[in-house]
């Protein structure tokens, strides 16, 4: 996989990520709005289907394209994915035509006979979303259910012999004294912990303030995750928690239209899974030349591929390694992009907040959600050289944009 446009000479790996490849080594595929749960931090507001949303033969266009492309893999979401009829012949295309599957669930749809399917098949994962590891905590998030739902659908995966599915839990104000007890399940039914980030979009706008982590969690998450990062994924959510001291293990690299990116039910293409909004359309599938088109040529990723200034972060000495954190974050809490992140470490993007004042910040669109009063969260006290490819990766969905590639001492 090159470079996008010319070559330029090796130096480090993150650095040559940040110019783009011609190619996402993943991408980010919501197949559906349409949503059993109504989860009040989800990140592309779903509970009602699009009926716009790609019919099976446009999707199966697009894996074509995403063959010939040599993109690994796909993570497919939602909504949840698993309530289209077509779910499980695209799923059985896309490992047909060398696309492997990584799809995240709430599991309500992985019974015995489904867990044996995932299980037999080298190309397919599976992520089961759970946000506390109790009931109480879990289902004041997801819906009242949805922890028993998911523990079960974790016990077919288990019984059917598929180990190494990920546990995956957005972490919370709420959770985060119950990471070691995340660990636990995890292990218990064989999986592997993900923890993940709470973004302020879609949903999630409306409980941030209800649900981010303190400042004193912060830390607790970044010296968990220093005590267990080799075994637990995070899929470089928390690289803006660098600033604390050593980086987190991962590329520890917003990849938004340069390695990674986001289609939506409908074919829109967003630089950022977290960042569903008309800033960062990059185009449709549906145009004129495909996604490979507007992967390539879209004049937003070629501006994200483009020399960053750190902005207001730029005389931080953690830049070069929390690398003014996430945009989305940025975004969604109404900062600019070339300053803090809302969560800095150091206090700047706290600060940047206080000084926006009742300006309202930006809205994920469009909003998918039923049609019922948006579910307000009661706010509780605190619980306190280029890659050289190999071969591909051990199982195709592997977390680590970097699984399948060899990487050289690079100074």
């Amino acid at each position: 996989m090159s470079v996008v446009d010319a070559p330029r000479p090796v130096g480090k790996l993150v650095d040559r990520f940040q110019e783009g490849l011609d190619a996402p080594i993943c991408l980010t595929w919501e197949l559906t709005y349409a949503c059993n749960l109504a989860c009040v931090h989800c990140l592309s507001s779903s509970g009602r289907r699009d009926p716009n949303e790609l019919s099976t033969q446009e999707c199966k266009a697009v894996i074509d394209e995403l063959e010939r492309m040599q993109v690994f893999y796909v993570n497919i979401g939602g909504g949840e994915p698993t309530v289209r009829k077509d779910f499980w012949e695209l799923v059985d295309y896309a490992t047909a035509h060398k696309v492997g599957v990584k799809f995240s669930t709430n599991g309500s749809r992985i019974d015995c006979e489904v867990a044996r399917r995932i299980a037999a098949s080298d190309y397919v994962d599976v992520q089961i979303s759970l946000d506390g590891a109790t009931a109480q905590v879990n289902d004041h998030v997801r819906g009242p259910g949805s922890y028993d739902t998911a523990i079960a659908a974790m016990g077919h995966l288990r019984d059917a012999g598929f180990s190494g599915f990920k546990l995956s839990v957005v972490c919370t104000r709420q959770n985060i004294a119950q990471l070691d007890d995340f660990k636990a399940i995890a292990d218990r039914y064989g999986a592997q912990l993900r923890l993940t980030r709470l973004r302020p979009s879609g949903r999630g706008a409306d409980v941030w303030d209800e649900l981010h982590p303190l400042p004193e969690q912060q830390k607790q998450l970044y010296d968990w995750l220093m005590a267990h990062g080799e075994d637990v994924l995070t899929g470089d959510s928390f690289f803006h928690l660098a600033a604390f001291g050593e980086s987190l293990p991962g590329l520890n690299l917003c990849g938004a239209g340069r390695v990674v990116c986001l289609i939506d039910p409908v074919g829109d293409v967003y630089a950022c899974p977290f960042a569903i909004h008309e800033s960062f359309h990059a185009g449709n599938v549906r145009s004129p030349g495909g996604f490979k088109t507007v992967w390539r040529d879209s004049e937003l990723f070629r501006e994200l591929r483009s020399p960053q200034t750190g902005g207001a972060c730029n005389s931080c000495q953690h830049f070069d390694s929390c690398r003014g954190g996430c945009m989305a974050a940025k975004f969604f809490t109404g900062l600019p992009l070339d300053g803090p992140d809302p969560e800095c470490v150091l206090g700047h993007g706290e600060l940047l907040l206080a000084a926006r004042g009742d300006q309202a910040p930006p809205k994920s669109s469009p909003d998918h959600s039923k049609n019922q009063p948006r579910r307000k969260l009661e706010r509780r006290p605190s619980l306190i050289t280029l890659p050289v490819i190999q071969s591909r990766p051990d199982r195709a969905c592997d977390e680590s944009p970097l699984a399948g590639f060899a990487q050289e001492q690079q100074e």
